[in-house]
This record gives C-alpha cells, sequence and structure tokens, in this order.
C-alpha cells in the first residue's frame, strides 16, 4: 500500500513546483469520496489513485494534472460529483478529470463501441494530452495488479495495452512508461514465453551484471583522465517484450543480439559527447554498422543520443548510450519533458505532435469504424520506420511504407507527380518497401495530370491515399463522367 508520504517525497524528490498542501487536500478528499471501497485484490480503493498519482510525479507532470489523478475515479465511482471536484480545486482540475470521466473504459463490447472509445480518446488528447498521461498512469497500475482478475479480463487489458496504449506512448516518446506497459503485459499474454525467457536472462544476468559494474568503473576512470565531467554512468537492461520480439527475428538465438545489456553515460555538453565516444573507441574496437548518431540526426520524435556497440572485456559485445542530461530527460519522460502551458493552464502541442490533431479530424472524417480503425492501426499503432530527404530530413512513416507513402508525406503534388525512385541512390520500384535509415528521393513527370489508382493497392498510409483518391478519376465510370462532362 502506497501512503501520501510517498507521494510527496517523489515531489520533494523531482523538485516539481506542487503545492504540497493543495495535494494532501486532493488526497483527503478522494479517500474520504472512496471511503469503504475495496478493489478486487482486496486492498482499499484509495491506492489506486495514490499510485496513478505517483506515477505522474515521477514523469514530472504538473500539479493539476498530478491532483486529477488522485481524483480521477471520484465522479464515476463515488457520491461526490463533477462540480464538486470543480468547486474545491478550479476548472482545469475538474477539465482533466472530465476528459478521463469521458473516457470511461476502453473495452471491447464489438467494433462500434470499441472505435467509439478510441475516437472519444484521440479528441480528449488534442484538447490536453494531459489526459492521456493521466490514462497511462491509471493503466500502469491496472496491470501491476492483474493477478487479481480472471485469466480472460487479464489477456484483455492486457492485449489493448500492448496494442494500444504502448504504441501511444512510443509515438510520445516516453520510453521508460513503454517499456514498464509492454513487458507488463508480455507476462499475461505470452506467460510461457515470458517464463523461459526470464530463466535465460537470469542464467546470463549475473555475469552480465558484472561486467557492467567493470566497465562503469573504467569507463568513468577513462573520462576522468581525459578531464570530461561525468553526469551519471549507469546500466541498463533490454525490455523483455522487446528483447523477446528481436528474438523471434533471430531465429531465438540470445547470443545474437548486441544490446541485451547497455552502458549509458550522461554528460553535460554535446562535445562532451563525441569526445567520450572518442575515448571508448579507442580502448575497444566498435562492431561495423552498429554506430547511430542520433544527435546530428534525431529520430522525428525528437530522441537523442550517440548509440556504438564495442567488442570488450570477457569477449563480449556491450551497446554505449551516450547523451546529454536534457537528451535523457527527454527520452526518459517524452513530451513531459519539454512542454509549455498556454495562459489557460493547458498544453500546448508541439510541431511533433501534429498527429494528434490529424487522429481528432478523422474522428469527424470517418464514419466507417472498421475503416477507422483499420487506420488507426497502420497510421498509430504499427511500428514506426525512419527514413531520410535527400537534404538529410527525418521523415516517420509506418513500417513496411512505400516510396509512394513518403511522397506524399513530403507534398501531394510530389506524390501525384511521381514515376519512380531512388532508395539510397539506386532505382526502386513505387511499391518497395521502405526500411529505417534508407535515403528516399522521389523522380517526378511535370508533365504527369495526377496519380495512378493502382497505387492504392500498395500504399499503407490513410494520407496517400486519400490523395489519391481526390486526384485521380475514379475507374471507369469517373472516366465516362468526365467525359460526358466534356459533350
Amino acid at each position: 500500500m502506497a501512503t501520501i508520504g510517498d507521494l510527496i517525497k517523489i515531489i520533494n524528490q523531482e523538485k516539481l513546483k506542487v503545492d504540497k498542501d493543495l495535494v494532501r487536500l486532493a488526497y483527503d478528499f478522494a479517500k474520504d469520496a472512496h471511503k469503504g471501497q475495496v478493489r478486487k485484490n482486496g486492498e482499499s480503493y484509495i491506492n489506486h489513485p495514490l499510485c496513478t498519482a505517483i506515477t505522474l510525479a515521477k514523469y514530472h507532470l504538473d500539479q493539476d494534472t498530478i491532483i486529477a489523478g488522485l481524483l480521477h475515479d471520484v465522479p464515476e465511482d463515488t457520491d461526490k460529483s463533477l462540480a464538486d471536484v470543480k468547486k474545491e480545486f478550479g476548472p482545469n482540475v475538474a477539465k482533466l478529470v472530465e476528459g478521463i470521466t469521458k473516457l470511461g473504459k476502453l473495452k471491447y463490447r464489438g467494433i462500434e463501441r470499441y472505435t467509439e472509445n478510441l475516437r472519444k480518446m484521440f479528441v480528449a488528447m488534442a484538447s490536453d494530452i494531459r489526459v492521456i498521461f493521466i490514462k497511462f498512469a491509471d493503466r500502469l497500475h491496472n496491470l501491476k495488479t492483474l493477478d487479481a482478475l480472471e485469466s480472460k479480463k487479464q489477456e484483455r487489458i492486457a492485449r489493448e495495452t500492448l496494442e494500444i496504449y504502448a504504441p501511444i506512448a512510443n509515438r510520445l516518446g516516453i520510453w521508460q512508461l513503454k517499456g514498464q506497459l509492454e513487458d507488463l503485459s508480455f507476462k499475461y499474454l505470452y506467460t510461457k514465453d515470458h517464463k523461459e525467457l526470464k530463466i535465460a536472462l537470469d542464467k546470463n544476468f549475473s555475469e552480465r551484471g558484472d561486467l557492467l559494474k567493470e566497465l562503469r568503473l573504467k569507463v568513468a576512470d577513462m573520462l576522468k583522465k581525459e578531464k570530461i565531467k561525468i553526469i551519471e554512468i549507469s546500466g541498463r537492461t533490454k525490455d523483455m517484450w522487446s528483447l523477446y520480439r528481436k528474438l523471434q527475428a533471430h531465429n531465438n538465438e540470445l547470443h545474437r543480439i548486441h544490446d541485451i545489456i547497455a552502458l549509458r553515460i550522461i554528460v553535460p555538453e554535446v562535445a562532451d559527447c563525441y569526445k567520450a565516444l572518442g575515448v571508448v573507441h579507442n580502448k575497444w574496437r566498435p562492431i561495423t554498422n552498429r554506430f547511430k548518431d542520433y544527435i546530428a540526426q534525431p529520430k522525428p520524435n525528437g530522441y537523442q543520443s550517440l548509440h556504438t556497440t564495442v567488442f570488450c572485456d570477457r569477449g563480449k559485445t556491450v551497446e554505449l548510450q551516450i547523451k546529454t542530461l536534457a537528451m535523457h530527460q527527454a527520452a526518459e519522460y517524452g513530451i513531459a519533458a519539454h512542454w509549455h502551458y498556454d495562459e489557460k493552464g493547458s498544453i500546448k502541442l508541439d510541431e511533433g505532435l501534429d498527429w494528434v490533431q490529424e487522429l481528432s479530424k478523422w474522428q469527424k472524417e470517418i464514419q466507417d469504424s472498421k475503416q477507422y480503425l483499420d487506420s488507426l492501426k497502420i497510421d498509430v499503432f504499427q511500428d514506426r520506420i525512419f527514413v531520410f530527404t535527400p537534404k538529410g530530413d527525418v521523415i516517420d512513416l509506418p513500417e513496411n511504407s512505400t516510396p509512394i507513402d513518403f511522397a506524399y508525406h513530403i507534398h501531394t503534388e510530389i506524390g501525384d507527380k511521381a514515376t519512380t525512385a531512388r532508395v539510397n541512390n539506386q532505382i526502386a520500384a513505387l511499391d518497395s518497401h521502405l526500411k529505417s535509415g534508407d535515403m528516399v528521393e522521389i523522380v517526378i513527370e511535370k508533365g504527369r495530370k495526377g496519380p495512378n489508382r493502382d497505387w492504392l493497392k500498395f500504399v499503407k498510409t490513410r494520407a496517400a491515399r486519400d490523395k489519391i483518391k481526390a486526384g485521380s478519376p475514379k475507374g471507369l465510370w469517373g472516366t465516362i463522367a468526365s467525359l460526358r462532362g466534356k459533350e
């Protein structure tokens, strides 16, 4: 059982600008409202909103969001109303609690109801992105207490998390939270595989753990000798679900995975990152094609770091991640690390979150539930790839996207007039599948009047599909109609 003291301790540790007396008042309000309520696992209900608020504080959420986390179940599950919340804690907190209440429980009750809930979620996110953070924190604690539920419910909640919540956390750049959601879901969805992987890791980890400790001391000593200031050096183990998926692509051969363990080096400045990299490469030989400079070319969601994998002591390979403190915080907390508040106290969406606004438009445009869900699966919930323009700009697309998807992402006219593509300076078919790291150039024909409707057979993104339909004749009847128009 958590206590209000645990929440206050996190607020103090993270140096959050929060009125702790008001947080205590919110806790007392929620505790009184939920008095006598017990969860399925037998614990007092207040533990759930308290754990939700603790997670929100760990992710550096603001005062209103932490308080809303404490109160998020009050209007739905107690005698206290939203009006009571507004009267005691103000309109901003009430708006966040209302956002969560409106979402309700995202359960599968047939495709119509399911997609309706998804629509509500994305509208709420577009209105105030903090709503999804409360939903994440709520879901995280539910997963941690899933043992108390029957197996059917366990599987439904775990699958929902893996297919919906974790991909959204990924798109928002909140890696730590994404990993927790995935690993907790993995345990319930693939119980046998989870147990076997855990045994295999435990068998190898004591040796790897010792290696990480040795490397940490050696790297610290090497950097100090070069007078490079160190903020932190720590080890990390790859998330289990991420490792499981990688093993499936490598015939379940654990020895072929080079980044099971990694050493994270945090230094003050960007220049220090490159100096530290030079020191490391001078000591240990890097593995060819395993170096990634995400500082010079960040991922579209803003992730920055230097990644290198080296042959080190005991014949083992270890990945090193070198970044500044600002880069580390951005990776840990996602958009919460660098968002801005407007005068009304709502979050200002950065340019990188334009996809959230796009989703809120879709819910008005797409009436067919299956079509809406299919679009979401491709444009939001599917794995992403990162490809480059000839100028070095990074473009974020769904996995298995084609040069035509890329072309329409750049500009409608580029897509409409595309004739062929060059991928990594080699001629490629317009229906070929792109991979992360590809450099893509679209060759256009200026005189071309519009897109080829056959492209609809292979494009992945909704944007490309809509633009092709808008710019091409609609089959035979479209051709007849256009001819009649000329008569």
